[in-house]
């Protein structure tokens, strides 16, 4: 398995620390568009695991180009094409990728276009539409993409997949559940808005009206920040409120999991939400170029740009950061004994370990942990198909237990966790 690493950010870099510690590549290609930024991932790798030789090399790439793509994994013998940028640079790599008759993975899917006169009551372009609109074309060039493999979507997924396999006879509520109670602070102590991923990322998931998914009604969107409600993290993070941010797993769920309801909810607290709402308001959320004077004549920026290059890079906040981050999967319904049945499945990860570890806050880390187990299974053979295909579409007994497993035992000693709870009066 030769992977082309496309991107050498904050995710990409975790990426690839985390494969270091594993022998099913031969090759991965770090790829940025600013090739001094994969050549220090490298570095680092080579100071904590010695000369890796061609086990790691650094190339530069345009994401933005699909012939770019296609031309430096042809030029590396590429079998996958992993995406760690920003999905905004999806369709091109998605192409390039299939293009150079390579698999694809991804961790964020294609972009969503709001409904053009009922935005917070129908859907526009959804996400993942213009991908799963090609899926003949992998079928047929017997290529997998496989989308959504991150940890939200990703190992919620997989939660997905194993509660209506494993735990439930029936599935009322999907309700992907993130919360965290992370904190960065300055030089002098003080805690400071800096947002632990992609704010360009984040602006795009928060402000886009959520989608919602009811058997009886197919998908649908409410406004942003709906349906506010008190969620309890395990492993002492405690109660976070949760609001209806729009997400993959809602588009992906469905498609292979029966359950009557499909949410995605994130705990991102009144300050981040006050922030959001200000930036649209000032029209700094939006993504189209805006003519601007500067000292050397006009040129044109997207605001949104503008925001993000304003923010510390997440990649760079893990020293200043503490706490922990959970993902998870909350699932309502009847359990296989026939009784009503609430479970909580989860990840969490400490940023004091991530940086001990990795050199990487945890925020980027968790996500960049689930590609790499989903890779080594694509090698193995424990999971293996064609078309595009979200996490559902395979085995979760198996992803589980590889990433729960003991390192020394050749697993990647990452514990997940099973709650069981009170089942909640459903109307």
């Amino acid at each position: 398995m030769r992977i082309l690493l496309v991107g050498a950010g904050g995710v990409g870099d975790a990426f690839a620390k985390i494969a270091a510690r594993r022998s099913f590549f031969d090759t991965i290609i770090v790829s940025d568009y600013d090739v001094s930024r994969a050549e220090r991932t490298i570095a680092w790798i080579a100071d904590r695991h010695g000369d890796q030789g061609e086990r790691f090399v650094a190339a530069q790439i345009d994401a933005s180009d699909a012939s770019a793509v296609e031309r430096v994994a042809r030029e590396h013998g590429a079998t996958h094409v992993m995406n760690a940028v920003e999905p905004k640079f999806v369709p091109t790599i998605f192409a390039g990728a299939l293009a150079a008759g390579a698999d694809y993975l991804d961790m964020a899917m294609s972009l969503s276009r709001p409904h053009p006169t009922n935005p917070y009551g129908e859907t526009g372009v959804k996400l993942g539409d213009e991908q799963f609109a090609a899926a003949a074309d992998w079928e047929a060039a017997g290529r997998l993409a496989l989308v959504g493999m991150g940890v939200e979507p990703g190992l919620s997924d997989v939660f997905a997949r194993y509660a209506a396999d494993h735990l439930f006879a029936e599935i009322d509520e999907l309700g992907t559940r993130d919360g965290a109670n992370l904190v960065v602070r300055d030089e002098n102590g003080d805690e400071i808005f800096a947002p632990s991923f992609s704010i360009w990322t984040t602006i795009e998931e928060c402000l886009n009206p959520p989608v919602i998914w009811e058997k009886d009604r197919g998908w649908f969107t409410t406004p942003p920040f709906s349906e506010p409600e008190v969620f309890d993290f395990p492993e002492g993070i405690g109660p976070v409120e949760c609001v209806n941010v729009e997400h993959e797993e809602v588009l992906l769920m469905p498609r292979w999991v029966d359950a009557k309801r499909v949410t995605f909810k994130y705990g991102l607290g009144d300050e981040f939400i006050g922030i959001l709402k200000t930036l649209h308001q000032l029209g700094l959320d939006r993504t189209e170029p805006l003519r601007v004077r500067s000292a050397n004549g006009p040129v044109e920026v997207s605001p949104r740009d503008v925001v993000a290059a304003g923010l510390p890079d997440p990649a760079s906040i893990g020293p200043r950061m503490t706490g922990k981050t959970c993902a998870g999967l909350w699932v309502t319904g009847t359990g296989v004994d026939g009784s009503p049945r609430e479970v909580y499945l989860y990840h969490v990860s400490d940023n004091e370990w991530t940086m001990a570890e990795y050199e990487s806050q945890c925020v980027v880390w968790q996500t960049a942990l689930n590609p790499v187990i989903a890779l080594e299974l694509l090698a193995t053979g424990a999971w293996s198909g064609t078309g595009v295909l979200g996490p559902e579409a395979f085995d979760a007994e198996a992803f589980l237990e590889l990433m729960a497993r003991p390192e020394a035992a050749g697993g990647y000693g990452q514990s997940w966790g099973l709650e069981d709870r009170e089942p909640t009066a459903r109307a």
